[in-house]
């Protein structure tokens, strides 16, 4: 019996690399190379391998304050690689290497402030101190990146280009909103506990009183726009890569978004006549949906 998790420990990166070389190849069929190389597996590759470079002296040194940071980054430095070296001059492509750009830079650098304004990322508490347990989650960080962006990328390296489109008017509609949720969401929760007054409180004003996690909502549906974006130029094997937004809906939903922080809520103002109230009438993600009266 005690050696049941620490199996299930073991098996989970292993699990998330095989999920990334699946991927791999399917975004990589009728993808350009670079010699035998087809690019949209190198750049998988490569996600997973920066991760674990900068996982071994965060380990060494008992930290993450790194991590959010290096998921950006991977974002920003590989979606420039696979444009470069898929030689990818379309206004499909370099619209999602605009997007993806904008986003990664916005969200990691929010991210990096916050952790080290903070000193800490308290979901690590336990985690770091378990060489397992810490390099998993870098591991599946290395899956994000690959399964998040998949679709653009499967795009940008496509050996077939297409001219805008309507995919690419409305999927950019879908993102803006998606990103303008996201962003202004961080920004008034940054305001409201930046405020003394505040101290101990939960935020339940602006986009926080139509959902309980607006930013999440936003980063579901800016990631389903770059789908939409990307779709027209998917085929066969390729369309697989759409599995994105939904990769990014689980995982958030089920796995290291919501589920955590609603935890943590309900363990610090549960039975708060004033927050079982805000949980009644605010739906968890989607806003306006599934919402009661007080």
């Amino acid at each position: 019996m005690a050696e049941k998790p620490k199996t299930a420990s073991v098996a989970a990166p292993v699990i998330a690399v095989l999920i990334g070389a699946l991927i791999a190849w399917a975004g990589s069929q009728g993808g350009v190379s670079v010699g035998a190389v087809p690019v949209f597996a190198l750049i998988v590759a490569l996600a997973y391998l920066v991760q674990w470079a900068v996982f071994i002296p965060s380990y060494l040194a008992g930290t993450e304050r790194y991590y959010d940071l290096t998921g950006s980054l991977t974002y920003i430095s590989l979606t420039i690689l696979a444009v470069l070296l898929s030689g990818a001059t379309d206004a499909r492509s370099l619209l999602l290497l605009a997007l993806v750009l904008v986003w990664a830079g916005r969200l990691g650098t929010f991210l990096f402030r916050r952790v080290r304004r903070a000193g800490k990322d308290d979901r690590f508490d336990e985690i770091k101190k378990s060489f397992v347990r810490f390099l998993t989650t870098w591991t599946i960080q290395g899956l994000w990146v690959s399964l998040t962006f998949g679709a653009a990328l499967a795009a940008i390296t496509s050996a077939e280009h297409k001219p805008l489109d309507l995919f690419v008017a409305v999927g950019l509609g879908v993102w803006l909103v998606g990103f303008a949720f996201e962003a202004t969401a961080d920004l008034q929760k940054n305001r409201f506990r930046a405020d003394p007054e505040n101290k101990g409180g939960f935020i339940s004003s602006g986009l926080w009183s139509i959902s309980r996690h607006p930013n999440y909502f936003g980063e579901i549906v800016l990631w389903l726009g770059v789908a939409i974006i990307a779709f027209p130029v998917l085929q066969g094997w390729r369309l697989l890569t759409l599995i994105s937004p939904v990769f990014v809906f689980l995982l958030i939903t089920r796995v290291s978004g919501v589920p955590l922080l609603e935890k943590k809520a309900d363990a610090t103002w549960g039975g708060q006549e004033a927050y079982e109230a805000y949980k009644r009438k605010t739906p968890v993600l989607v806003p306006f949906i599934g919402r009661k009266n007080p």
